[in-house]
Order: structure tokens, then C-alpha cells, then sequence
């Protein structure tokens, strides 16, 4: 998959339409197929809604545009083939018109995916150090200190998984996962090799 950044790069088919399958930016999920031709390409470009040719209409068809539930463009991009397009959103509300999370009556609830966000954003902070970050500010300190707060966060996590106040160990839990995801990318590794490991044991 590449950015799709002309309609003229399409491989439309006869009725000058091409595919397009439309994914949930955070959660990954698929929420529905629609078909685009190039003014869609271009209103959606454009727009930042996500519009679609429709072909029981006959014309451009903005997602949301009766519903307000809008898919909002993040990325566009096209297969290796070029006859079929990725459309990469954040839904408004639910995607299907019978008012479930999908098209395909999945529920779209996992941010897991936030994660690998996250992991660029830390290796940004990496490479591109700037004075008022956090991040960038260990990373300037070096790897004992990296590693020394990795222990410390674990330590507090232990602590308030004693305790009952759930607000507290949740922050717990996220400043100990941040720090073990900066942990990782000083050493050069990120959570998909963890998972790797993690696989290979379940087998």
C-alpha cells in the first residue's frame, strides 16, 4: 500500500468506479466497503469526509450527510494492483445505517492499535529531540535511567494493585507501559517483537 494522491492513479473498472474499503484509523477494524470514482477521490481529498459514488443513486455520497454519522479521512492509499483503495477514518458514530459499529455487525471498540501510534511517536521523540518533551529528555539521559524508571513505575504499579482505587492503578498501569515502550525503542526493539516472542511460546 502507498498514499494515493491522484485519482489518476486509479485503475477504475468500466463504470469508472474502484473499490474501497474503509478502516477504522485507531482500532484497525473494517467498517464497510463503498465504491469511489474520481470526483469521490477528490471531494474526499478535499472534504476530509469520506464520499463515495452510489450506485443505486447515481451520484456523490457523503458519508453522515443524513445520519451525521461522518467518516473523517486520515489517510488514502492503493493497493499494489491500483485497482482498489484503503480509506483509513474516524467514524462519527456508528458506520452501517441499521446503526451497528460495522458493516460486517462487528463491534469497533479496541484501541489497541493506538499503540503503534504511540511507538512512532516515541521514536520521533528519539530522533527529533526537542527541550520541552519528556520523552526526549530521557532518552538524553541515557539507558540506566530509561531502565531505572521502568523499575520504579513497576514498583508503584505493584502498589496500587494493592490498594482499591482503580483510577490510580490504571495510571499506573499506562505510565509503566509508556516507559517500557521508551525502554524498548533505546534498545531498538518495539512491542511487535515482544508479541513475536509472546507467538512463538503460544505455538
Amino acid at each position: 500500500m502507498r498514499a494515493l494522491t491522484n485519482s489518476n492513479e486509479v485503475k477504475f473498472d468500466d463504470k469508472g468506479l474502484v473499490p474501497a474499503i474503509v478502516q477504522d484509523n485507531s482500532t484497525g477494524k473494517v467498517l464497510m466497503l463503498g465504491y469511489m470514482n474520481s470526483d469521490s477521490i477528490k471531494k474526499t481529498q478535499e472534504s476530509g469526509k469520506v464520499t463515495f459514488f452510489s450506485r443505486s443513486k447515481q451520484r456523490l455520497w457523503t458519508k453522515g450527510e443524513t445520519s451525521g454519522n461522518f467518516l473523517n479521512l486520515k489517510e488514502l492509499l492503493i493497493d499494489c494492483d491500483q485497482d482498489a483503495v484503503l480509506v483509513k477514518a474516524v467514524p462519527e458514530g456508528p458506520t452501517c445505517h441499521t446503526g451497528t459499529d460495522t458493516c460486517f455487525n462487528e463491534k469497533n471498540d479496541s484501541n489497541v492499535s493506538f499503540l503503534d501510534h504511540l511507538t512512532s511517536v516515541i521514536k520521533d521523540r528519539k530522533d527529533k529531540p526537542v527541550d520541552e518533551s519528556y520523552t526526549a529528555r530521557l532518552f538524553a539521559k541515557g539507558l540506566n535511567k530509561m531502565a531505572q524508571k521502568v523499575g520504579e513505575e513497576a514498583v508503584e504499579l505493584v502498589i496500587e494493585a494493592k490498594d482499591n482505587n482503580d483510577e490510580l492503578f490504571l495510571n499506573e498501569a499506562a505510565d509503566l507501559l509508556f516507559h517500557y515502550m521508551i525502554l524498548l525503542e533505546a534498545k531498538g526493539y518495539s512491542l511487535t517483537d515482544i508479541v513475536e516472542v509472546l507467538q512463538q511460546r503460544h505455538r
